[in-house]
């Protein structure tokens, strides 16, 4: 039974420059490990919260000593010394100290970094790489890899908001391998890059997950443009390479209707335009397609388009397993996107995943906008079975360092590539 000999923690920079939080973890026997925790920056109103010193004078208020302080204190001084039988006991004990139903006291920064740590120091104790250690806390045996979705085009707010929608992603779709798939994204990347400045007169400038961020004029012209790319690599769309979605509908939602480009879109008109893009441009996925807190329009979306797109919740479902039941109720979803900090402890996540799984949904494991170079991710969506695993663009060392490690697993263990549902051309 591991025991917990002392937590450690400190402030360090995401790839944005904000602070974050980096947690270490010493069990007895002198082994230790350490994790780092991302942050968002399109944010669902229903995810835990990070602790944030909200001090002007210092990053701007986005400092992150209190939690680090939570982490060295409380956190210490209560689980010092004491034994956990698995990663639920130790995630309860940190959510009972917190005592919120938020994790807005310790905050959720803190509390992930500490659980993620504990996790990565057992797994050194029972000598067994990480992405079969978080295998075995979700209980389902090792089968894939996950096919990647990858950041091409950014518009909202990972860019400028020159479009409403957040993110096109290129989905390698006929891909056999992790290796193959990254080969393929980078030669759609370089084609776009040269598109944009063909087209836009722009050097490849970068959002925050990589993509690229022309002046875009519209929203379909973004979509044509991700097209193009894939015709000027020499593949061909919608066999070879598709197109993912992040619409995230939450952050042009005003009061009853969507503000798009200036103008006012009733809520049923947004779900007519996504019908109208899902029909003329090959899209297989759709994210945050209508907002957050839209549950009277959600099944709608579902019941036009399910049967076509994987109709993905993010800001509505927040990786919480009570919004998550909710959704499965109303059939108001068909994907989980999984974001481990939305719901601040390993344990609850794996709750998350359960239930998307046995409702028979597709689970896409997602990094966020400010990440750092720890590869946690790659781990959790090789053992936690992701169908898809939505890291960013292929650039840039915090992104890098998730594909490097995912090349690496599927060096080590020879996993197939997952198909992408109802694909025919990519291994079952």
């Amino acid at each position: 039974m591991p025991i917990l000999r002392r937590l450690t923690a400190l402030e360090i920079l995401d790839s944005r420059g904000r602070p974050t939080v980096n947690a270490r973890c010493e069990l007895d026997g002198g082994l230790a490990a350490e994790a780092s925790v991302p942050a968002g920056a399109s944010t669902g109103k229903a995810e835990a919260l990070e602790l944030r010193d909200r001090d002007s004078a210092r990053y701007r208020g986005w400092g992150c000593r209190k939690a680090v302080a939570a982490i060295n204190r409380e956190l210490n001084a209560a689980l010092a010394d004491q034994s956990f039988a698995e990663q639920r006991a130790l995630d309860q004990r940190l959510i009972e100290l917190d005592g919120t139903p938020n994790k807005a006291r310790l905050g959720a920064n803190a509390l992930l970094a500490v659980s993620l740590a504990f996790a990565r120091a057992v797994a050194l104790e029972r000598r067994v790489p990480l992405y079969s250690h978080l295998a075995q806390i979700l209980g389902s045996p090792l089968a894939t890899l996950p096919r990647p979705t990858i950041n091409l085009f950014s518009g909202g707010k990972h860019a400028g908001g020159q479009v409403p929608i957040q993110d096109v992603l290129v989905v390698p779709a006929a891909a056999r391998t992790m290796d193959e798939a990254l080969a393929v994204a980078f030669e759609v990347y370089q084609c776009a890059a040269e598109l944009v400045l063909r087209q836009y007169g722009m050097r490849a400038l970068k959002a925050d997950e990589g993509g690229l961020a022309p002046p875009f004029p519209t929203a379909e012209a973004m979509l044509a443009d991700a097209v193009a790319a894939i015709e000027a690599a020499g593949l061909a769309p919608g066999l070879e390479v598709a197109l993912a979605v992040d619409v995230a509908a939450s952050h042009f939602f005003q009061e009853d209707h969507y503000l798009w480009s200036g103008a006012a879109l009733a809520r049923g008109e947004l779900v007519d335009r996504l019908e109208g893009w899902v029909r003329d441009y090959p899209i297989v996925s759709l994210e945050d397609g209508l907002a957050e807190e839209d549950w009277a329009d959600w099944p709608q979306l579902v019941a036009r388009l399910g049967n076509r797109v994987l109709v993905v919740g993010d800001d509505l479902l927040c990786t919480q397993p009570h919004r998550i039941q909710r959704a499965i109720e109303s059939r108001a979803a068909n994907a989980l996107l999984l974001k481990v900090n939305q719901v601040g402890t390993l344990s609850e996540a794996a709750t998350a995943c359960r239930l998307a799984r046995e409702a028979g949904w597709q689970v896409t494991i997602s990094a966020r906008s400010g990440e750092t170079e720890d590869h946690w991710l790659a781990d959790l969506a090789v053992g936690w079975r992701g169908d898809q695993i939505k890291i960013g663009s292929l650039t840039q060392s915090e992104r890098l360092a998730k594909y490097n490690r995912l090349l690496a697993i599927e060096y080590q263990t020879q996993l197939p590539l997952v198909a992408w549902p109802g694909n025919p051309v990519a291994p079952n």
